[in-house]
């Protein structure tokens, strides 16, 4: 068969069907996405073996009340998830020549139906008095949502959206003829949504994969004349690459952009916002032809402004396929290639040289992975991959790439010379703006991951660069802008004003208007009194001997930075700087302040299991239930056999498991040190039994009788597992468990709620207004 078409050359090219079925292949996310629907299916049958909420009854009865005039167009509708529906679906593709189509239709819808019928017989009737009884899940709104995620890969554009559409009109024309409820109506749309992404998984769809015969094609209709293509090797989730000779001699490299490959996540972004540098977020762009043609552009106006970079020959967006960036080859190996004796001076003079050009012409690369240096064999460098550029750049982005490509080059040659050849070739004003910038949470993991000990090579340049330039190592900068303190107020006020709604929020009120302010007192003294024992917890976790009344108020200061950041980021930082500037290397200083950390967590763990215990013997919990059944133990044995796969994997073998031990050898040599022993492993048990001592004295406040062992077991678990929360502080997530841990104990609603509201507000909270003062000073005086 003939799939060719003519060309506007006049010669013959690959027709619009066949290239659509030559990108016919398997995503890695479509199992991603398998996965997620399959949970929710599995939710949804879980909520039909409970009662019918009465919210989904008002859904039911609002949708019935339609005027009966439209019922002619619903019971059509109605009519598209039946078998009317998969044979008209089926013929119309067959008469449109996609036989393929027509195949997955009658397969995948007859599969769905079936599916459905299984589930009707497993499941039975949801009983709904006096309604009368209903299947689940809607077969028709699956039979509609299956064929739609069949059919919208092939059709694309606004058809696609056009079977959603119709899915959910089917899903109300068959809530309001009265044959099923609407959370059969989602659960059908998810039976038909997972069964046709299996279906996508297993068989392939268009636009997953590129063949050569399209690359080859569009080059001839460019003019192109291409002799031999060679598929490049390319790892998982980066363009494909191809080897293009022409027939006039010339090699070209063809990019092939089948998704966005500017994808700073979320996690990046907040750590950039906790880093407080003055970088922005990289400009946002639509399509992956867009991609294209955006570094079509900027690789223009670099090679314009003097930058050595191959030539752009062709950016194009291909129909039925990706889109495509064409250039020509320059011979030569990749920097991250070489090995450091075979890079000279004069090569990392040119390297700085086509950087200071970039700079001069306001453009940020920011991709300076060594990989992106290429090297030809007149030992000159080229820059390769302007995919992440941004042309018109300020100051802070090219200072951002300047730091980029400070670590980039020491993963090579060593962190002393690169910088000392930077320190000759570039203005001292440049580097200290890529000094500010040579921090983790400002450069991305691409960055980093070039060197097993990215963190440590990062630490060296930004210590070798500080000698070199006799400037101190960058102060901690604030981690806390008006927006996330307005977010942090908004999350706060629903906290506190929910939290209340357990009780009343009069009696809430009543109870902190007559509560004993001596006791209220206690617990204000017990949140700073925690702040000193933790800053000798501090003192503990150092080998070098550490100034108290700085630690102590560096402390302080952490009560503002770390308890207004997600993690507690904030008390990372301002430690690792204040130990920087005392002396100590990046990675002792992140030593010290991982092993604090730990060290607390061991004690927090040991008190909590033996208090449990304990308390537990004395009768106190006599509201504890713990739930038992095969559910249960199911639902513990698949997380004990996931936990066991991750940290069996090579992740969690390199990022869990050797981090783990490396911690806890250091927290067993404490042990051998008796004075650092006491002052971490006891500041850190003085710091958890003081601030649980601020629970009880608010409750105290409140309702004189409970047991304050309790009470301070309760705290150190709510604190430690609220925490992983990663919220400020464990905004909400410490709050509920501390309020299930003091109803476990017999503690009225109202007393509970209104105690630990007081607790957190005046031992956690109220310590951050000093703290920023504390900060503010301790930066003026150059001590973070």
């Amino acid at each position: 068969m003939d799939h060719t078409r003519p060309s506007p050359n006049g010669e013959r090219g690959i027709s619009p069907r066949s290239r659509l079925r030559l990108s016919i292949g398997r995503r890695p996310r479509d199992l991603a996405q398998l996965g997620l629907v399959g949970g929710l299916l599995v939710l949804s049958v879980l909520l039909v073996l409970v009662p019918v909420n009465p919210v989904e009854l008002a859904i039911y009865d609002q949708l019935g009340r339609i005027p009966a005039v439209s019922d002619p167009v619903w019971v059509v509708l109605r009519w598209c998830g039946t078998w009317a529906g998969i044979a008209a679906a089926t013929a119309v593709a067959a008469y449109s020549g996609w036989i393929r189509v027509a195949l997955l239709c009658a397969a995948a819808g007859s599969a769905t139906w079936a599916l459905a019928l299984v589930m009707h017989q497993v499941l039975g009737l949801r009983q709904v008095a006096p309604t009368g009884a209903f299947p689940f899940p809607a077969e028709e709104v699956a039979v509609v949502t299956v064929l739609a995620v069949i059919i919208a890969p092939y059709v694309g554009g606004y058809a696609r959206y056009a079977g959603w559409a119709l899915a959910v009109l089917v899903g109300v024309a068959v809530v309001h003829l009265g044959g099923h409820l609407p959370l059969a109506a989602v659960g059908g749309a998810l039976l038909g949504w997972g069964v046709g992404t299996l279906f996508h998984v297993v068989w392939g769809a268009p636009g997953r994969r590129v063949s050569d015969l399209v690359v080859r094609d569009e080059l001839e209709q460019a003019g192109l004349a291409p002799r031999s293509i060679l598929a490049l090797r390319h790892r998982f989730m980066e363009p494909r690459e191809f080897a293009v000779r022409t027939a006039d001699g010339a090699t070209l490299r063809v990019k092939v952009v089948r998704r966005m490959s500017r994808r700073a996540g979320a996690w990046y972004k907040l750590k950039r916002l906790l880093a407080l540098l003055d970088v922005q977020d990289e400009p946002r762009l639509s399509t992956p032809h867009h991609e294209v043609e955006h570094e079509a552009y900027v690789t223009l106006l670099a090679e314009r402004a003097g930058v050595r970079t191959p030539p752009v020959v062709l950016a194009c967006d291909v129909e039925h396929a990706p889109a495509l960036l064409v250039v020509r080859q320059v011979a030569g190996r990749r920097l991250s290639q070489l090995r450091a004796v075979e890079v000279d001076d004069e090569l990392l003079a040119e390297i700085w040289a086509q950087i200071a050009a970039l700079a001069r012409a306001r453009i940020a690369h920011h991709d300076l992975r060594a990989k992106n240096f290429l090297v030809d064999a007149q030992n000159r460098p080229w820059l390769l991959s302007f995919t992440f550029s941004h042309a018109g750049a300020g100051a802070a982005r090219c200072a951002r790439d300047l730091a980029e490509a400070l670590v980039s080059i020491a993963s090579v040659v060593g962190a002393e010379r690169a910088v000392s050849s930077a320190i000759r070739a570039l203005p001292a004003e440049q580097l200290e703006g890529a000094l500010r910038n040579l921090l983790p949470m400002a450069l991305p993991r691409r960055i980093r991951a070039q060197s097993p000990h990215g963190r440590f090579l990062m630490a060296e340049v930004r210590e070798a660069l500080a000698d070199g330039l006799g400037q101190p190592i960058p102060g901690f900068r604030s981690p806390v802008r008006p927006v996330t303190v307005i977010g942090l107020l908004l999350i706060g006020a629903a906290v506190y004003l929910l939290l209340p709604e357990l009780s009343s929020m009069d009696e809430v009120l009543l109870a902190a208007r007559h509560a004993n302010w001596g006791w209220l007192a206690v617990a204000v003294l017990t949140g700073f009194l925690a702040i000193v024992l933790s800053s000798i917890s501090v003192q503990g976790s150092s080998s070098t001997p550490l100034p108290f009344w700085r630690t102590l108020a560096v402390q302080v200061a952490a009560a503002f930075t770390g308890r207004t950041t997600p993690g507690g980021a904030g008390f990372f930082g301002i430690n690792v700087v204040y130990l920087e500037r005392l002396g100590l290397r990046r990675p002792l200083a992140v030593g010290v302040t991982l092993l604090n950390q730990a060290g607390t967590g061991a004690v927090a763990f040991a008190v909590a299991v033996v208090g449990v215990f304990a308390v537990g013997l004395s009768g106190t919990f006599t509201h504890l239930s713990i739930p038992t059944g095969w559910p249960v133990l199911v639902g513990a044995a698949a997380v004990l056999v996931l936990a066991a796969a991750v940290l069996a994997s090579p992740f969690g073998r390199r990022r869990i498991v050797a981090p783990s031990l490396e911690v806890g050898r250091e927290l067993l040599d404490t042990l051998r040190h008796p004075v650092r022993a006491v002052q971490l492993f006891g500041g850190a048990l003085g710091y958890l039994v003081v601030s649980g001592l601020g629970l009880a004295a608010s409750l105290a406040a409140l309702h004189p009788e409970f047991s304050w062992a309790a009470v301070t077991v309760v705290f150190i678990i709510g604190n430690t597992l609220g925490h992983l929360v990663p919220s400020p502080g464990g905004l909400g997530a410490v709050e509920a468990v501390l309020l299930a841990g003091l109803g476990a104990m017999g503690v009225p609603a109202t007393a509970a709620v209104t105690a630990v509201l007081l607790s957190r507000l005046l031992t956690y909270w109220l310590p951050v207004l000093p703290g920023i003062a504390m900060f503010r000073y301790l930066q003026h005086k150059g001590v973070i």
